[in-house]
């Protein structure tokens, strides 16, 4: 099950950027326990502009799993997320769209 979910956050899109947020690296954890969705998640700034959107897709998509009944997110700072967490397929998609990473 906890496959299936990092593969869906894979759908999520970052709202400022042409990358997963899987491959952006600030999904730092996902568990399941009857049904309940536990993630950890940052943000690449402090007060991200995109937060609530980010949230919102997440637990909105998250929830279309079968076997989904609720969705937390808790927000983590440490470790703070950093271009290393990119991973090589998000790393090529920043720079495809001319962001250097």
């Amino acid at each position: 099950m906890t496959q299936r979910l990092w593969q869906a956050l894979t759908e999520v899109e970052d709202p400022e950027m042409p990358v997963n947020l899987v491959d952006l690296g600030v999904i730092y954890g996902v568990t399941e326990q009857d049904g309940v969705v536990d993630v950890d998640l940052t943000f690449t700034a402090m007060g991200c502009p995109a937060s609530e959107f980010i949230l919102d897709d997440v637990r909105e998509r998250l929830l279309r799993e079968p076997g989904v009944s609720e969705v937390r997110i808790k927000v983590v700072w440490d470790p703070p997320w950093t271009a290393a967490r990119l991973t090589e397929a998000g790393r090529d998609a920043l720079e495809a769209w001319g962001l250097a990473v």
